[in-house]
C-alpha cells in the first residue's frame, strides 16, 4: 500500500501522495488505534529527517500516548506542558525550531532538536495530538505546517 515518491517529484506532489495514501488506509477500517498505527508509519517514512511521528490521545484530562514510530516516548503530557501540552491547550499547530529554547520542553529524546504539534480536533472537542520531532533544528517549515494540518484533520475525522 505505501509507495514511495520518485525524486524527481515536487514536494507538494509528494505530500498530496502521503494524503492519498492516508485515505486508502484508513477507508472502511473503524479500529482508531490501527488507523493511528498505519498513518504514523505513513508519515515516518514519508517524512526524511525525522525521529519521531506519532499521537498523543486526550483522555479528558491529559495526553496519553498513542501508537507512534520512533524511540520509546513520555506516556502522560500535562496540558500546558511541553510543546504537545500547549498545543492542545491552545488548540493550535505549534513549530518549533529549535525545543532547547522552547520554555518548559519535555525532553523524550534528547536527539531532537526541532518539533512541529498539531492539534486533533473534530467538532470543536480536542481528541489529541500529532506530534513528529526532528534532529535538525528548524526542520518544519510552514508548507509542511499546511500538509500535517491537511493530514490530522483526516485522522481526526476516523478516531
Amino acid at each position: 500500500m505505501f509507495q514511495a515518491m520518485p525524486y524527481d517529484s515536487t514536494r507538494s506532489e509528494r505530500f498530496e501522495s502521503v494524503l492519498t495514501q492516508l485515505v486508502a488506509l484508513i477507508q472502511d477500517e473503524p479500529n482508531s488505534i490501527a488507523n493511528l498505527a498505519n498513518a504514523s508509519a505513513l508519515l515516518k517514512y514519508s517524512l526524511p529527517d525525522t525521529n519521531w511521528a506519532g499521537f498523543y490521545l486526550y483522555d479528558g484530562n491529559e495526553l496519553v500516548l498513542g501508537p507512534f514510530q520512533g524511540l520509546p516516548a513520555c506516556i502522560r503530557i500535562p496540558l500546558n506542558r511541553g510543546v504537545c501540552g500547549t498545543a492542545a491547550s491552545e488548540r493550535r499547530t505549534l513549530v518549533v525550531g529549535d525545543v532547547h529554547a522552547f520554555p518548559g520542553h519535555i525532553a523524550c529524546d534528547a536527539a531532537s532538536n526541532s518539533e512541529i504539534v498539531v492539534p486533533l480536533i473534530k467538532d470543536d472537542r480536542l481528541l489529541g495530538v500529532l506530534d513528529i520531532d526532528s534532529p535538525i533544528k528548524h526542520r518544519f517549515d510552514d508548507e509542511e505546517r499546511r500538509f500535517l494540518e491537511r493530514f490530522a484533520a483526516i485522522i481526526a475525522e476516523v478516531i
